[in-house]
């Protein structure tokens, strides 16, 4: 058996041209069981290395195991990897990689013109048209090649060949051709297949054969290239010029989890995690149990309820409590923020949003939850709401929304979704000295014997956070409604109404320590696109090439939902028309009219997809 270590030494370099482009958009496509996010991590990851500005897209089945072959069990993973500075994972694809019919008819159509279609033909015999849903081979298609560069290559045949001598039985050798994709794919790209053969190693460590196997087959893909006369040349995409730093490649899921052990170290507060696992948010869960050292800990409770009312008891014992779901837990988690809404708690209530209403699409992105943030709860019950706008960005609103929770004394949604927290990009690793710390003070101890006031309120109507325990601060807190200032009990009708317009208050008061929000482009003009969560990055994109065509159109973004920044309606009434490009059927754009009272037009897009470039940029041309 050949030894893994010695296989790891450099690899040679391509001796084809290389043909220099900015950037390139690829698309792996197969069975859910064919390891396409696995190799779409590992094009991110080298392209990161590589110095590319990357964003990536993966997209895969809401059953754990969908039928396999099926339309319904494509498993994808898209990259953009760029020398220029990038905000979405592309639009039409340069290439396409699929693994067996399924995946090429699910997703041919977004091949550009001449674009690579590179083609298992290995999985395109008859139980795999059938499975499929296809009447004939789309590989026949006389019009294919005049469309596309097509690549048949007979895949799984040349893994087989690539690992014969290790004894492999056939099932095991077919699971490599992934690996044998993704060496094909690097050289085509000039990717250093280097880190992989590390990656390898590392993720095989105790199955050496396995490991040999891999390295085999992605040297396999690599030599085919090269060998091959189906390819000419490369191509290499120059590094980009991004700011100097450290950066690292970052899920939105990744930088959310550690968002929010920065936020409890900038604040002194141990972090508490009350949870239920749910699509797309259960990474969150799963990265911060591996930081027990932080003094992070983290409960998977039996239930939706039982995971906020653990992180509500968190935060009345001094604690940073968070508690993530999405919609369908969000809805289950009501009538508790309903209750640390009422006790005046920080709480952090993370919502991934996905596809709906109920289990819907779990594995696809929507921007539709926005309502339930703002009204989803019984009662007068209003609470911050930020949104994060790409994987990186996860980090900051972390922290944002923990320094609101704790000034305020309330509970804050954040929002993020499917795109987002799956998404990948380079994330510069901030300086830690450069943050600001969370400053939060707990009253001290009263010894005078004096009635401890829990509901006596600051200058933004926050009331103390005072811990149990604390001598002479002895009070009560629970779900009726409070007294003001004793915190007793009360049924009075004008107490009542005078607690529900001072909690209401206190939320819109944060509008006076949050930014005023930027416009990108002109301060007014014919048109301004408005964007809030995972569309940023294709709204301002589309809007940048738009400018540089001469169209007059401005963009702002939103990061605070509630409340709107003080000076949105001065930036909306500048401009003569507003659109709003959003996935969902409209609902920024219902909050934006009811508030402003100005005519608004809408993009909206509910098809578990996020935003295509091109559809807002035909969207703004059509205001031209």
């Amino acid at each position: 058996m050949a030894n893994t270590t010695e296989q790891s030494e450099q690899f040679p370099t391509s001796q084809k041209p290389a043909i220099s482009v900015r950037g390139v958009t690829v698309r792996l496509a197969g069975d859910s069981g064919d390891g396409m996010q696995l190799l779409g991590s590992q094009l991110t990851n080298t392209s990161a290395l590589a110095g590319n500005d990357v964003a990536t897209f993966p997209d895969f089945p809401a059953e754990i195991r969908a039928p396999r072959g099926t339309r319904a069990g494509v498993s994808g993973f898209q990259v953009q990897f760029s020398s220029d500075e990038i905000f979405t994972p592309g639009d039409g694809l340069d290439a396409l990689v699929v693994m067996n019919p399924a995946a090429m008819v699910t997703n041919i159509g977004d091949l550009k013109d001449g674009g690579i279609l590179i083609v298992n033909t290995d999985s395109f015999d008859k139980k795999d048209l059938k499975l499929a849903a296809l009447d004939k081979n789309p590989l026949e298609d006389e019009n294919l090649s005049e469309k596309y560069r097509v690549i048949r290559v007979s895949m799984t045949k040349l893994t087989r060949g690539a690992v014969e001598e290790l004894g492999l039985s056939p099932k095991v050798a077919d699971r490599c051709k992934n690996f044998f994709a993704m060496g094909l794919v690097f050289w085509l790209y000039g990717r250093d297949i280097e880190p992989t053969l590390r990656f390898i190693d590392a993720k095989f460590k105790g199955k050496p054969e396995i490991a040999d196997a891999n390295h085999r087959a992605l040297k396999a893909g690599w030599n085919y290239g090269e060998t091959t006369e189906d390819f000419a040349s490369t191509f290499s995409v120059p590094a980009a010029k991004l700011g100097p730093g450290t950066y690292r490649n970052i899920m939105g899921n990744q930088a959310l989890a550690i968002g929010l052990i920065t936020a409890s170290k900038l604040s002194d507060k141990p972090l508490f995690l009350g949870t239920y696992p749910i699509t797309p948010a259960s990474d969150v869960l799963h990265e911060l149990s591996k930081y027990k050292s932080y003094g992070v800990r983290t409960f998977q409770a039996e239930d939706e309820i039982a995971a906020v009312c653990s992180a509500i008891g968190a935060s009345f014992g001094g604690s940073m409590a968070v508690t993530t779901s999405s919609g369908p837990g969000i809805a289950l988690k009501g009538e508790g923020i309903g209750l640390a809404i009422i006790m005046e708690l920080p709480l952090i209530v993370i919502d991934i949003q996905r596809g709906g209403p109920s289990t819907g699409l779990p594995t696809k992105t929507e921007q539709s939850d926005l309502l339930q943030a703002m009204f989803g709860r019984n009662g007068e019950s209003p609470m911050p709401v930020i949104a994060a706008s790409s994987p990186s960005d996860c980090f900051d609103v972390a922290i944002e929304a923990w320094r609101i929770a704790t000034r305020f004394m309330t509970p804050v949604m954040l929002m993020s979704d499917g795109y987002i927290a799956n998404g990948a990009e380079p994330w510069k690793i901030p300086d830690v000295a450069s943050l600001e710390r969370i400053v939060v003070k707990h009253p001290a101890g009263d010894s005078s014997g004096e009635q401890y006031k829990p509901y006596e309120r600051d200058a933004m109507l926050a009331r103390p956070w005072a811990l149990p325990g604390t001598e002479g601060l002895m009070h009560r807190l629970g779900g009726l409604e409070k007294q003001d200032g004793t915190g007793n009990v009360s049924y009075d009708p004008e107490n009542h109404e005078h607690m529900t317009r001072t909690r209401a208050q206190k939320v819109a008061n944060v509008a006076e320590v949050i930014d005023d929000i930027e416009v990108y482009g002109n301060n007014s003009g014919k048109l301004l696109v408005v964007s809030w969560g995972g569309p940023f990055g294709a709204c301002r994109t589309a809007v940048d090439q738009c400018l540089a065509e001469g169209h007059d159109v401005s963009h702002v973004h939103l990061r605070w939902l509630n409340p709107f920044p003080k000076n949105l309606g001065d930036v909306l009434s500048s401009f003569e028309r507003v659109l709003v490009p959003e996935l969902n059927s409209g609902q920024l754009r219902m909050l934006l009219r009811s508030q402003f009272l100005i005519d608004i037009d809408g993009l909206n897009k509910v098809q578990g997809k996020p935003f295509a470039v091109s559809e807002i940029i035909e969207k703004i041309k059509s205001y031209a």
